[in-house]
């Protein structure tokens, strides 16, 4: 039996740049790996895929992207027998956290390894990248720019470790509700994408807080006011930076240290209705 983490996500950055013709959006955006993860085991069986899902009320079905990733990669690379799948949920869903796309890189990096295919993560990237905008960035995670649709990555050097806070609001968002509602018209501030990157290789912690910017907040902020709320609160609890991650509705604080991040996540956890997690960044994966 194999266990693997699937690491949650962070957007350090996000801009859309326009609509695609193949209807997806362009965009441009900084993405940052953290501790916090769901478990995957994975074991070979003598035929299909089974699934089970532990923590969360969520399809243990064809409709599951872990099931979705197990069925491509036997489709794809034809090893003998099928796969065993167990979930152990810890990610909140629907959350702006890439739960889902995590759970899909994980099942792939395990299939390669239960089935010894030996491939590399640019041979998986583009089964990732079939089963979601999110899964290749997931394969390997730590720093990276991302552009396309999100799938056209660039490792970058580790960020300056932090401590996180993520706060999920009691809200479900939908991704494909979000960039439906942007308008690239409106006035909002857009990352200076040049800024962060140079902040990331100077590995300058307050430049790199400086520079997080999310244009989507334009978008689930104006639904939910609860997530400017969580912001405003972090800051007052001393939080070097917060902000939306991805299409939201999670808001993630970059704290100073580990003591400074439990007690704002003690806070919250008492004065809010958000699901609370105390994190820290994470580097990349070894492939």
């Amino acid at each position: 039996m194999l266990k693997l983490l699937a690491r949650a996500k962070i957007n350090l950055t996000l801009d859309v740049l326009g609509k695609r013709p193949d209807g997806y959006h362009e965009v441009e955006m900084v993405m940052q790996s953290v501790a916090l993860a769901d478990e995957v085991q994975l074991e070979k069986a003598a035929q299909g895929i089974s699934l089970a899902v532990e923590g969360a009320p969520l399809a243990a079905d064809e409709s599951n992207l872990a099931w979705r990733a197990a069925a491509l990669f036997l489709r794809r690379c034809s090893p003998a027998g099928g796969a065993a799948i167990r979930l152990k949920k810890k990610i909140p869903m629907a959350a702006g956290l890439a739960g889902g796309s995590a759970d899909a890189a994980a099942v792939l990096r395990g299939m390669n390894e239960l089935f010894a295919q030996g491939l590399d993560e640019a041979e998986l990237a583009p089964l990732a990248a079939e089963l979601g905008s999110d899964v290749p960035f997931c394969l390997a995670g730590g720093t990276q720019l991302a552009t396309g649709r999100g799938e056209v990555l660039r490792r970058l050097a580790d960020v300056p470790h932090f401590f996180v806070v993520l706060a999920k609001p009691p809200v479900d968002v939908s991704t494909a509700w979000v960039y439906g509602r942007y308008d690239g018209q409106q006035e909002v501030r857009h990352p200076e994408t040049k800024k962060m990157l140079s902040a990331i290789e100077a590995g300058n912690r307050s430049l790199i807080c400086k520079e997080l910017c999310n244009v989507l907040e334009s978008v689930t902020i104006k639904e939910h006011m609860e997530i400017r709320s969580l912001k405003e609160r972090m800051m007052q609890e001393g939080a070097l930076a917060a902000m939306m991650s991805g299409s939201g509705p999670t808001v993630f604080a970059l704290m100073k240290s580990e003591e400074e991040a439990r007690s704002l996540a003690a806070k919250l956890h008492e004065e809010t209705a958000a699901a609370v997690f105390c994190t820290e960044t994470q580097g990349a994966q070894a492939f």
